[in-house]
Order: structure tokens, then sequence, then C-alpha cells
């Protein structure tokens, strides 16, 4: 169930109350494809970095270790040793992003796995009972993430088959949260607003799928080839026809700039593998803007990564010392930089939370845009 709170402008304050705990929104969920964040960073640094939800991936799980592994040890919660709100996403995206090894039939998805090639079948069904034998908290539908650009003759057959798949996913949860072995019968489902840049098909399809009284709504297949632009004129449109009662999750964004703005538009979730893959390679986030530590400059900076960062990286080790593991192939490098780099996204949302809240939120946002200086 979500409250909200309070508006400031479009801006959303809220509580989503799940089967795991409430959540404070807006929020950003930390991307754990497998069931871990890469990085070698654990459920119990999670904690301690501020994540209140963990993002884990239905195709990738699915693959390995299995689904059903998952179910028999008791879903991903007790495997991961993670007692907060876990999201699955539906493995749609990977109808995107696996393109070259899939083919998209109206009773679902063929493709071949990215890791041994063999045949694997997913629709709307299939992903329900993988996501219901993962047990996460909230199930995400199953739907095509279309690329952009695509011909609006394209997108309007896409969506089509999109709105019946989430029909699919509607009667298959209702069925499986009543079955006796089900681990999680108050698993949630969210539906997906897809449309491409086309803002009254992506309106149409709102509309449509808000008639289903879904426990939230995401807006997908965007951050996929649009300019920044494009992304928020879409927001825009779609944003006002998703129910004030529910939460609005942007799937896939991203730079800490469009979660400014996004929120700016009335979005309460956000998820983004860009953090964790930017720590691991050296690119860090700071309240000047994002940084690489491999860069020279750095070999005698006895800083913290971003003073004042409370994160572990930040209290106990300096950018020298972090630029010298990174040379030197240790691991500790990628797991301190992606350990500050999701603790400044988590504490970025509350700083957002606090300034809805306040009631000043307009001008944190425009704030903390001038101090990045396009370096976000």
């Amino acid at each position: 169930m979500y409250k909200l709170l309070k508006k400031d402008g479009n801006a959303r304050r809220g509580e989503f109350t799940t089967p795991h705990g409430v959540v404070q929104t807006p929020v950003f969920m930390n991307v754990g494809t497998l069931g871990v964040i890469k990085g070698a960073v654990s459920s119990m640094d999670l904690k301690e970095i501020g994540c209140q939800v963990e993002l884990s991936n239905t195709y990738h799980l699915h693959l390995r270790p299995g689904d059903n592994v998952i179910k028999k040890l008791g879903g991903l919660h007790k495997f991961m040793n993670w007692d907060r709100p876990i999201l699955t996403d539906s493995g749609g995206f990977q109808v995107f992003s696996l393109a070259g090894i899939r083919k998209i039939q109206e009773e679902g998805v063929y493709f071949n796995s990215h890791i041994d090639g063999r045949r694997i079948f997913m629709g709307p069904e299939e992903s329900m009972q993988i996501q219901s034998n993962i047990a996460s908290t909230i199930a995400m539908a199953f739907d095509e993430c279309i690329p952009n650009p695509s011909t609006r003759e394209y997108v309007e057959n896409s969506v089509a088959r999109t709105t019946r798949w989430l029909e699919r996913c509607v009667k298959e949860m209702d069925r499986l949260n009543t079955l006796p072995d089900t681990i999680n019968k108050k698993q949630m489902l969210f539906g997906i607003n897809q449309g491409g840049t086309y803002e009254d098909i992506r309106i149409a399809h709102a509309k449509e799928i808000v008639k289903m009284d879904l426990d939230g709504y995401a807006i997908g297949g965007l951050a996929v080839g649009e300019t920044h632009e494009e992304m928020y004129r879409v927001i825009d449109a779609v944003a006002p026809h998703l129910p004030e009662d529910k939460p609005i999750y942007l799937m896939g964004v991203g730079l800490p700039s469009n979660i400014l703005e996004a929120v700016d538009r009335g979005i309460d979730f956000f998820d983004c593998v860009l953090p964790a893959r930017n720590g691991r390679h050296g690119h860090v986030f700071t309240k000047e803007g994002k940084i690489n530590l491999i860069n020279a400059k750095f070999e005698l900076d006895d800083r913290p990564i971003d003073e004042g960062c409370q994160c572990p990286a930040c209290r106990d080790y300096s950018r020298a010392y972090i630029r010298h593991l990174f040379k030197a192939k240790e691991m500790l490098a990628m797991r301190l930089c992606v350990l500050h780099n999701l603790h400044f996204y988590n504490n970025l949302m509350q700083e957002i939370r606090d300034a809805i809240d306040a009631g000043n939120f307009k001008e944190y946002k425009e704030r903390k845009l001038a101090e990045w200086g396009g370096r976000a």
C-alpha cells in the first residue's frame, strides 16, 4: 500500500508498505542482478550504506542457480540473507538486451541462454512462476522493452501484446498466491507502461493498465537510446495518467541528474546498474561531480573520495590508496568504490526526501545541479 505523505510541486514523498517492510520514497533500488551486488558487497554492507530495496533479475536467476534451487532454499530473502524488500525484474528487459538471440511470439519469448546457448522459453506465466519461486516482495509484469527509435506500427503492436501479457500475469499471480507451497503469498505486482517516445500511445497504455488496479506502475522502455530531453517529455506526458495512490517506478534510470529531474516529475522508484558499474572502474560520484580515481593526479591525494561522506571507503581510506589498489589490481579497490557510489545514491535519495518534507525540493534540485556542473 502506498501512502502519499506530501507533494512539493509534482515531487512526491511517500511510504510504501510491503510484506517485507516499509519503503520511504523516493527510493533508489540497489541492483544485485544475481542476488548480489557486483564488487564483493554483502547484504550486511547494503544495510550499512542505507539500501532500502534490493533488485534482482528473473532471467539471470532462472539460469543460475535456478529458481527451483532458490525455492528449495526458502526463497531469495533467506538465500541471500536479506530481510528488506526485493524487487525482481521480469526478464522483459532481456527481450531488448538479448535481441540477437531471441524470438518474440504471442505466447512469449524464445531465448538462447547467453551462458551456454541452450533454448529457453519465457512468457507471462513462466515469468510469474519464476518470480514466485524466488519469492520476491515485488514482481514485475512480463513485457517487451521497445528499442528507441522504433516505428509507430511496431510500437502499437508491441504495446497491445504487452497489455495482453499483463492480463495473463495478473491471472497467473492470483493463482500462484493461492497455492499451499508458495513462499510469499502476498507477492505484489507492478505493471509496466510502454510506448516508445509516442506520447499518445504511452497515455493510452497508461489508461488501460491503470484499470487493472495493480500494486504499482512502472514507466519502462526509457534510457534505451532516446535523449534525456525525450525521456523527460515522455515522463511529463505519462505520469499524470498514473494513480496518485500507487508508486511510480522509472526503470533503469540513471544518472543523479536524471533522478532529480524525474523526482520533479512525480517518480518514486529508481534503479540502475550505473553506480556499481562505474565504481568497479574507479569512477566515483562526489558532491562536485564524478571523478576518475585512476587518473595520475590522485597519486598523492590523501583526501577521502568525498569529504564529509560517511561511507566505509571515505571513513577509512584516501583517494591515493584506492588508486594504488586499482593499479595493483586488488579487489578491495572495486569494493570500496562500489560501496561509496551506492552510499552516494542512497544518501542522495535521503536528501531528496528531506527536501520534499521541508518544501524546498526545487531549490535543492537547482543547487545540486549547479554543484555538479554537468559532471553528474
